[in-house]
């Protein structure tokens, strides 16, 4: 016992027992007080003042009140007595070391009264810390810490002396906003899965909280990481919901990829448990993970345990998806009933949220890492491109593990949106049926529709066909001229027309365009109202995760579809540019983001470049990543000092005109290509080409090769013309004195050796384009280094890779 205030007469002695929650001090007083004193007195009243702040071991500011009341049987009974206590109150301190002491030197009790006893004792003095001594005697008492998101759990947090929020902190937050404005609206429709689900924005709050607490029950501690391997469902939003709720970190990807990548993932990440899609995905990864990795737990989004494989290994539990929702459901109606067992603190915005790897065994594994904080940012700021309202509805299709759909999916959820799950298979018929107002996707499904409408056209009868291509060239040509007249062309020319040439510019493109019009306009009723039936896309398509070819961009404009094009990388979480509804531009990704900087470097120099030249783009903003994980070397090496991420990419910023046909255009980003290694295909998927290479040149027949991509994956390839003719001549291709092998030959030959030396590649080599002349120094396609310069090569053989795929 250590005193706070004393005397110089009889003692009274306070009892308060600082309880221990993990690393906080709740002081209360307890339900007795022990008195001794040679009067009677039958009343004790305290007024006990404290002041501070409620962190680093202030106390809370407030006015306590203590009554107590105490009977002797007689005036000359000595014992101690235990006086019940009517009122008590709780002190909460972030640093037990400094609240003891802290707590003895701030308590001050102001005023104490004793008033007399039947027995007519004297009236007692009331001078201030008079005739009393106060003591503390500490106990403890360890209780569970979680972590809850402070507004979408903020009773949790009130109840335990917190501080909640008004505003959202961390991502789960937006689901109780979405819940209280929107309530019985249908937020979501997974029509593929069984059951087939619908879910109201109500029910998705509840399910996200449920989830969150069951993972609790099961032993989910904060920060701990669980990895997430399942594809887009109504489940996998929850579950990822519900993992962030708890203040657990999921590191997420898709079922497809292979099990040593999978494997890769869960060790690196240091996960502790595994979430998976369903049974099929489980029994592919069970023998491995089995003896490989140390699962606490296993849950099944879809399906049933009985499915699963691997019945020795029963000492891991499994639990299904409806198992966690029951456990937390449960738990929670207790909790509503009971006392406070926890200890609850706010997730912070600046923690991790998820971890995504970007590059899986198409190289090193980097897991990026985004905080709550990033992905706000994007939540809060995405409305500008895709002005959502109450009830539109979005066709969702992209794996959820990519950051693009991620984030968009948050962020529409958030407008009262409806959306649908669909796939690959059931895509054009739920284009058809369910008539999207907006499809948010990656170039290649935007040209697959472009395939598939210009296929039907081809296959239709001769006069058919010949009206309809008609009609796109004029709409294409119509849209051309007035790209002109409204300003909204691309320019890298730093010097403007004059005015005089302007105008005349102007004035040339608004006859032209105007003669076109009444063609543009019957095209529409005749050919492009069908289209539109058939795909829907009523307001926008959103394209994002690769490069969307400008033949595709010129289509959509042209038949009235309009596809607005961002950019963004994994480590920006994702978007840091995209084209808005009012503005635009083709052959942009538009301009950045609220928040965002962009700025153009030098590739060797690293020296800032004025708009329209040509160099890396560097980008900062709120949304850029913490780094990657357990990966300083390449977290440095991705961001300077200033916050600025080398995004690899090759392009340039428009030029300011104020007047002429790119007068709206200033400010727009233009990406070109790839400086960096790493290839986005139009899928959205990211290869390093370094070990595609690395295992092509092994074969004989090559002498240099550069992995190129858009729709698929290709090569620049300049042949071993020596090894070429040897093998020509020993598989008898060609007469022993022939010296001279056909193109269509060599190309079978490479083709034929890619195979056998690529066979245990993820990614095989499509079409192939031969060169004759090698790079050297000379020619500028190498460096000093004796490495390929690729952006130059891609650069110099342009026209012929894009002939590869046509």
């Amino acid at each position: 016992m250590r005193p706070v205030g004393f005397c110089d007469m009889n003692p009274i002695w306070l009892e308060i027992r600082p309880v221990l929650f993990g690393g906080c001090v709740h002081f209360g007083l307890t339900n007795f007080l022990s008195l001794s004193t040679n009067d009677g007195w039958e009343a004790l009243h305290v007024v006990e003042r404290s002041g501070g702040g409620l962190r680093e071991g202030q106390l809370k500011a407030t006015l306590l009140q203590f009554y107590a009341s105490l009977y002797f049987p007689s005036p000359d009974n000595h014992q101690m007595a235990i006086i019940p206590i009517t009122y008590s109150h709780t002190w909460t301190f972030s640093n037990p070391h400094y609240a003891l002491p802290l707590f003895h030197s701030c308590t001050n009790f102001t005023r104490i009264t004793f008033s007399p006893t039947n027995y007519g004792a004297a009236l007692a003095p009331s001078s201030p810390l008079s005739h009393f001594r106060v003591f503390c005697r500490s106990e403890t008492e360890t209780l569970e810490i979680r972590r809850c998101a402070p507004f979408l759990e903020s009773s949790s947090l009130l109840d335990n002396g917190g501080v909640a929020s008004d505003e959202w902190k961390v991502v789960p937050d937006i689901w109780r906003s979405s819940a209280e404005k929107y309530g019985d609206n249908v937020a979501l429709v997974d029509p593929y899965h069984h059951p087939p689900t619908t879910m109201t924005y109500k029910q998705l709050e509840q399910a996200i909280l449920d989830f969150a607490e069951g993972l609790r029950v099961i032993g989910v501690k904060p920060d701990e990481k669980l990895a997430l391997f399942a594809d887009n469902s109504c489940r996998w939003l929850v579950a990822d919901q519900g993992m962030m709720a708890s203040g657990a970190i999921n590191v997420v990807r898709g079922s497809r990829s292979s099990v040593a990548e999978l494997l890769q993932i869960y060790n690196h990440s240091e996960s502790v448990a595994l979430v998976v899609d369903n049974s099929e995905i489980f029994n592919r990864v069970a023998n491995t993970f089995y003896s490989t990795t140390t699962m606490r737990f296993i849950i099944l989004l879809w399906g049933e345990k009985s499915e699963l494989v691997g019945q020795q290994n029963k000492h891991i539990p499994v639990f299904t998806f409806t198992q966690v929702i029951d456990l937390g459901a449960e738990s929670r109606r207790k909790l509503s009933k009971t006392e406070q067992r926890y200890m609850y603190e706010a997730i912070k915005s600046d923690s991790i949220a998820t971890l995504i790897y970007t590059s899986g065994t198409t190289g090193n594994p980097k897991g990026v890492m985004l905080t709550h904080h990033n992905l706000l940012h994007q939540i809060k700021n995405l409305w500008d491109i895709v002005p959502a309202k109450v009830g539109d509805r979005f066709l969702s299709m992209l794996p959820p593990w990519h950051a693009y759909e991620r984030a968009c999916e948050y962020f529409i959820f958030t407008c009262g949106i409806q959306q649908q799950y669909t796939t690959v298979r059931n895509l054009k018929d739920d284009l058809q049926s369910y008539q999207p107002h907006y499809l948010i996707s990656v170039p290649l499904v935007f040209e697959i529709l472009y395939s598939g409408i210009m296929k039907q056209i081809s296959t239709s009868s001769a006069v058919r066909r010949l009206v309809a291509l008609t009609f796109i060239r004029v709409s294409v040509a119509y849209m051309e001229y007035k790209r002109i007249y409204e300003g909204k062309c691309l320019t890298m020319n730093k010097k403007q027309a004059s005015n005089v040439y302007s105008m005349l510019e102007w004035l040339w493109a608004r006859i032209i365009a105007t003669l076109l019009l009444p063609l543009h306009i019957l095209a529409k009723k005749v050919v492009y109202s069908k289209i539109h039936s058939a795909i829907g896309i009523s307001k926008a398509g959103i394209s994002g995760g690769g490069s969307l070819p400008w033949e595709v961009d010129k289509f959509f404009e042209a038949i009235g579809v309009k596809v607005q094009n961002g950019y963004g990388l994994t480590e920006t979480s994702p978007v840091v540019a995209a084209r808005r509804p009012g503005c635009n531009v083709l052959g942009s990704i538009g301009h950045p983001i609220h928040q965002t900087e962009f700025k153009i470097v030098d590739s060797e120099t690293g020296e800032v470049l004025p708009p329209g030249s040509k160099g890396i783009l560097k980008v900062r903003g709120p949304q850029v990543m913490k780094g990657y994980f357990k990966n300083d070397l390449a977290t440095t090496g991705a961001l300077d000092g200033d916050g600025w991420l080398n995004t690899g990419d090759i392009g340039w910023i428009a030029p300011h005109h104020s007047t002429g046909r790119s007068r709206h255009s200033s400010g727009m980003i233009v990406v070109e290509g790839r400086a960096k290694d790493t290839i986005v295909l139009l899928t959205g998927e990211n290869v390093e080409p370094g070990e595609l290479e690395e295992a092509a040149m092994r074969s004989s027949l090559i002498q240099q090769i550069v992995i190129v991509g858009q729709r698929r994956l290709g090569a620049v390839i300049v042949p071993n013309k020596e090894e070429v003719l040897m093998v020509a001549r020993k598989l008898l291709i060609i007469n022993s004195d022939n010296s001279d092998v056909s193109e269509e030959k060599v190309r079978s030959l490479i083709y034929k050796d890619l195979k056998t030396w690529m066979s245990k590649s993820p990614f095989q080599i499509g079409p192939i384009l031969l060169v004759n002349e090698p790079f050297t120094i000379d020619n500028g396609l190498m460096t000093p280094t004796m490495k390929i310069r690729r952006d130059r090569v891609v650069t110099q053989y342009r026209d012929q890779i894009e002939n590869l795929y046509k």
